[in-house]
């Protein structure tokens, strides 16, 4: 499947990025159509309005060729997290339907949350957190998760993403190994997290291999140093997590994304040419580079350079990118074709069930 693809264009599979503003910026079109992106991030600042996302997604599905539909992303989990504005159905934090622990609720929930995001043209989630909230003095997961309970995270976290991937929207669960246990927040620094084997086995990666027994279609890795496993290096970059552990230990088969590589954990300490590189071999398969143009041609680079220079590198890429192409042929992005069928997608009556739930 890939053994055909220039190395521009292998590279460029791997690399999935961000941008500003709500039109498809001429430089970012132009590294679609090259296939020099595997696809787009979406934030708020991409989405003034639910109409214009539509339209947005549906340039980035024009701009991209057809051997290479583009991942859609964004991170709409609920509660604070979520980048959409009305009338996307707005989730509370999971941390209130752990409150209620219903399965059924939640992958209701999800079904209804899927579907609207299918219809505009999303076709990936960075949702459920499968991070355990075991840290009170957590400053980035917090509500953010089911709860302090492993098994309830897990029973949870499975109903999501089984209801999102009934929607049509691929489900990427987050942040593997876990970012329950720390006090710092991987956007402005790096945490470590100092538990053995033992207790990560009982506490933080239950509801990850319970997501991929579920046939979850991705997982993230987190920016966090996990002492017991690999010292001082970041999951990210940790070999012995993202493939020891994730793929041969858990048998997770989905896609794995990094988190974005431009997150102080990491772009303070190590450049992008080295991050994206490490991140690759370490087992990801994506990378997302979610701000600055310049930032993601410089990862491209630096993979392009070390496949040329490294053929086992390039069979990793190889391998990641026959996994994420697959992933992206099955479901990829399908922007309904007009905004009154998009209209026609909101205020279903499983969503307007799910927000009473909670109003009521």
């Amino acid at each position: 499947m890939t053994a055909e693809l220039e190395l521009r264009e292998l590279c460029g599979q791997i690399v999935v990025g961000g941008f500003e503003g709500a039109e498809l910026p001429e430089d970012m079109r132009r590294a679609l159509s090259e296939g020099r992106r595997g696809g787009i991030i979406l934030f708020s600042r991409n989405a003034p309005d639910v109409e214009s996302v539509h339209e947005l997604c549906s340039k980035i599905v024009d701009a991209a060729r057809d051997e290479f539909p583009p991942y859609i992303g964004v991170d709409q989990e609920g509660g604070r997290v979520s980048r959409l504005p009305e009338p996307v159905l707005e989730l509370p934090a999971m941390r209130e339907f752990g409150k209620i622990g219903d399965p059924a609720l939640v992958k209701r929930a999800a079904l209804a949350l899927g579907r609207e995001l299918s219809a505009i043209g999303i076709n990936l989630d960075f949702a459920p957190v499968l991070d355990v909230d075991s840290n009170p003095e957590n400053p980035v997961i917090g509500d953010r998760s089911f709860g302090r309970d492993p098994d309830t995270v897990a029973r949870l976290g499975r109903a999501f993403i089984e209801g999102l991937q009934a929607g049509g929207v691929m489900a990427c669960g987050k942040h593997f190994p876990g970012h329950g246990d720390t006090t710092k927040d991987s956007h402005v620094d790096l945490p470590q997290v100092n538990h053995d084997k033992q207790r990560l086995d009982t506490v933080e990666l239950p509801p990850f291999r319970t997501a991929s027994l579920r046939g979850v279609q991705a997982m993230m890795s987190a920016h966090v140093v996990y002492q017991e496993l690999d010292p001082g290096r970041p999951a990210t970059l940790s070999r012995k997590i993202c493939t020891t552990l994730l793929r041969n230990e858990i048998g997770f088969k989905g896609v794995l994304f990094s988190d974005c590589l431009q997150m102080r954990a990491l772009s303070d300490r190590w450049p992008i040419e080295e991050t994206s590189v490490a991140a690759v071999r370490a087992g990801c398969d994506v990378l997302l580079v979610c701000h600055d143009f310049d930032v993601q041609e410089r990862a491209h680079a630096a993979l392009v350079a070390r496949a040329e220079a490294d053929p086992q590198f390039r069979a990793r890429c190889n391998d990641a990118v026959t996994r994420s192409l697959r992933a992206r042929r099955q479901q990829p992005p399908r922007p309904v074709p007009s905004r009154n069928a998009l209209a026609s997608v909101f205020g279903s009556d499983e969503a307007r069930a799910v927000v009473a739930t909670f109003k009521g």
